[in-house]
């Protein structure tokens, strides 16, 4: 016998289990039942029996009592608010968490880069210890229609009116019966003709008092021979008094006014008020109407409204960003911090930018971790009901609705039918369940060697 041979004879056979394995799970399988049955019990309690229930519950009418078969979950695809309320969940699930992984994203890899990284991701990081509530009420106040009270339409007017000058007396008229009467586009023309030598009087109401602040006294404009005056002023006395149509003591001049000079339809020249509500025109302009365009009385930019039916939608998914774009932040930076360094160094040395490292080695190496990301962001939007609760006016709710929010309004609203409330219930359930699933085969296939 040849030493290979004897070596071959004595390959060893499988290897036995470890001892006391199989006895413990085969022998005595009550032991792992009875360390299983306190969470079985619970996850019984708390996730299949409301299940249950609410598949069984959806099958009834409002009462409980009368079987309606398939009708709750008809009226869920034919109810209009419903169907708003799909729309808006399809928005929600596209916009929501792709904007807020992306931010995460590029904020994680730039703050790589800088010596303060820490404290910016601390901050991008803090709304997460803000509850849903706390949040809400927060943007409420952000997305309020006055500028002074509300912060982004505060910072809109400001850029606003940095490139367009505001009107300076907006919402000034003359008075009713007087010289000057209104021509269409917010402006307002003389019923007679201007004459050299002859000033014009101008006289306006309606002028907020925060804009007349401060202003002088309106002064009457002296005669130019060849030239066309006037004053434009405020014919109105605080306390009352002075007569009508007439400068006097306390009448306050309006400066800044555009005033044109109209002739068959064309504007022929023009003149801003000064500081003493007067103007001049040249002798051009003798014989022609004088103009006060809307411009000069036009209402303020009053920003945008944010919470209007149009806008309350993208607004309430932007105030869902600044809370979980840095939980998305945190999790891709703990994820580039395992890319290993080498592979990043290499694709530099071959000449690589570092758009070209960032989208062809950085992204495709972080694909595990932003999967992760997105799909729990999905199933966290599905389900999305405070921050639309709380932000959306009453005006607005019914644009901004959602499934979980039409689920408490049919269920617990005005027009209680928890049978219906059910079928939303199931109908969500059935939305979650794909991406669940997904989830559950990607974390299988990472688990493989």
């Amino acid at each position: 016998m040849t030493t290979a041979t004897a070596g071959a004879a004595a390959a060893p056979g499988p290897i036995p289990p470890a001892a006391g394995r199989g006895r413990v799970l085969g022998s005595r399988p009550w032991v792992a039942a009875l360390f299983l049955l306190p969470a079985l019990a619970l996850l019984g309690a708390l996730v299949v029996y409301p299940i249950g229930y609410s598949v069984y519950r959806s099958l009834f009418d409002a009462s409980g009592h009368g079987f309606t078969g398939l009708d709750n979950y008809r009226e869920v695809f034919s109810d209009e608010r419903i169907r708003t309320a799909l729309k808006n969940n399809v928005i929600w699930v596209i916009a929501a968490p792709s904007i807020a992984t992306a931010l995460g994203l590029i904020f994680a890899v730039l703050t790589e880069r800088v010596r303060w990284g820490t404290a910016f991701k601390l901050v991008v990081f803090m709304p997460m210890a803000i509850s849903m509530l706390a949040a809400g009420i927060i943007f409420r106040l952000v997305y309020e229609q006055s500028p002074d009270k509300g912060v982004a339409n505060a910072v809109w007017v400001g850029i606003h009116d940095t490139f367009a000058e505001p009107a300076p007396f907006p919402g000034a008229h003359p008075r009713p019966g007087g010289e000057l009467t209104a021509t269409g586009g917010g402006s307002y023309t003389t019923k007679s003709a201007a004459h050299a030598g002859s000033p014009a009087a101008l006289p306006l109401v309606a002028v907020k008092p925060e804009d007349v602040s401060g202003a002088k006294d309106a002064v009457a404009a002296e005669p130019v021979p060849g030239k066309v005056t006037g004053t434009v002023w405020l014919d109105f006395v605080k306390g009352g008094g002075g007569t009508p149509g007439r400068i006097g003591a306390g009448k306050k001049a309006l400066a800044g006014v555009k005033v044109q000079a109209v002739r068959e339809g064309r504007t022929v020249a023009s003149a801003t008020t000064a500081a003493d509500g007067t103007f001049t025109l040249p002798g051009k302009t003798d014989g022609a109407q004088l103009r006060l365009p809307g411009s000069n009385f036009a209402s303020r930019y009053n920003g945008v409204e944010w919470l209007g039916p149009s806008l309350v939608t993208p607004s309430i998914i932007g105030a869902y960003i600044w809370m979980w774009a840095g939980f998305a932040m945190v999790l891709i930076a703990a994820g580039l911090a395992g890319v290993p360094r080498e592979l990043l160094e290499a694709a530099r040395v071959d000449g690589a930018n570092e758009w070209q490292v960032f989208r062809r080695v950085t992204v495709p190496l972080l694909a595990p971790v932003l999967g992760v990301v997105v799909i729990t962001l999905m199933i966290n939007v599905l389900k999305i009901f405070d921050l639309v609760y709380i932000i959306a006016p009453g005006s607005s709710l019914s644009n901004a609705n959602v499934l979980a929010l039409q689920l408490y309004q049919s269920s617990f609203g005005t027009d209680v039918n928890q049978g219906v409330g059910s079928a939303i219930a199931v109908f969500l359930l059935l939305l979650v369940l794909p991406v669940m699933i997904v989830n559950i085969r990607r974390m299988r296939r990472e688990r493989r060697p």
